[in-house]
Parts: structure tokens; sequence; C-alpha cells
């Protein structure tokens, strides 16, 4: 089948799906399948989650959508291809939450070398770290930690965020500048 002969039978067939015609329905999820599976496979080429998967959660979405779904003139796969960009953006969230960790390398017993007083000291360079990290805007504040905290990759920050990966270098670039004109702030106060 053409991509001409599948525009023509999305043409005919949503405004059927759109009325509540279950084979119709049926037919456009058959027909725009695999181009959910090209789109997503190609923008989780370096992550851990499974295309089949974001591609499955965009037909169940798309399943619950398309009554709602009105032509402003775009084409139909434009209306698809938007919940799909929010379901990357989902999947790349829940990927950067679940990582999994060896229980080698949890110890029986605290370490307990630290004295009162580092801990003291650690928590204020905490609450510090913190303080500086408010003076952020809350996009920038999600980039540097997806960043340089949790030591993600630009695409996959970019993916998580709905973002390019050259969005995300260049505010990247913008709150460590940012933040080092803070802290300059900061130290010049505190002299």
């Amino acid at each position: 089948m053409t991509e001409i002969d599948i525009v023509e039978m999305l043409q005919t067939r949503v405004p059927l799906a759109v009325g509540g015609d279950k084979a119709a329905l049926s037919d456009v999820i058959a027909l725009v399948r695999p181009k959910l599976k090209r789109y997503c496979a190609t923008r989780l080429i370096n992550s851990e989650v499974a295309p089949d998967d974001v591609v499955q959660d965009v037909c169940l979405a798309l399943v619950s959508a398309i009554p709602k779904y009105r032509d402003l003139g775009k084409p139909f796969m434009a209306f698809v291809y938007g919940i799909a960009a929010h379901k990357l953006a989902d999947a790349g969230r829940k990927a950067s939450l679940r990582r999994a960790y060896s229980l080698d390398m949890v110890t029986e017993e605290p370490f307990t070398a630290d004295s009162p007083e580092v801990h003291a000291i650690e928590g204020e360079f905490r609450s510090h770290a913190q303080a500086l990290m408010n003076t952020l805007p809350p996009r920038h504040r999600k980039i540097v930690l997806m960043r340089v905290v949790w030591g993600m990759t630009a695409p996959q920050t970019g993916r998580a965020l709905g973002m390019s990966a050259g969005a995300v270098r260049v505010a990247q670039h913008r709150a460590m500048n940012q933040l080092r004109a803070e802290l300059t702030n900061f130290s010049l106060l505190t002299a």
C-alpha cells in the first residue's frame, strides 16, 4: 500500500471512526500503527524503552481521543504524531526514574566515619546548593538535574522533556551561566 493510498483511506475511515464506527476505528489503528512504530523507533534508538510499548500506549490514547477529534485542516497523522510525542516524553521520564541498582553495592553496616560537624557542613552545602537551584526557572532546573546530577545525555534529556538535544544543550549552558552569576553574587555578599 502506498503513502497516497494510506492517506486516502484515512480520509474516509477517520470520520466514520469519529462517528463511533468500531470497524473504521480498527482500520485507522491498523493504518497508523506501522508509521507510529517507525516514528517511535527512530526516537528511542539509545533508550531502554521498547518502541512497541510506546506504540501500544499511543494506540490506546488514540482510541480514547478519536471521538473528540475535529478536522482542523491538518493531516490526521499530525494529530497522531502529537499524541506520540507526548507518550514518548512520558516514557522518557519514566525510564529516567526507573534505574536498576545492584544489591552488591549495599553495605550491611552504615558508614559512620563522618563526625557531626561534617554532617552539619554537608547539610549547609546542600541548602546553599538548593537555594542556588531555586533561582533557576523550573525547566532549566530539570535540565541541570537530568544532565549534571543524573548523568543523562542531551538526547535522553530532550526526549524526556520534549526538546531537541541542541535545545537541551543551549538551555543547560544558559542555566550554568545563571548559576555561576548567582554563585558570584552569593560569594560577594558573604565575603
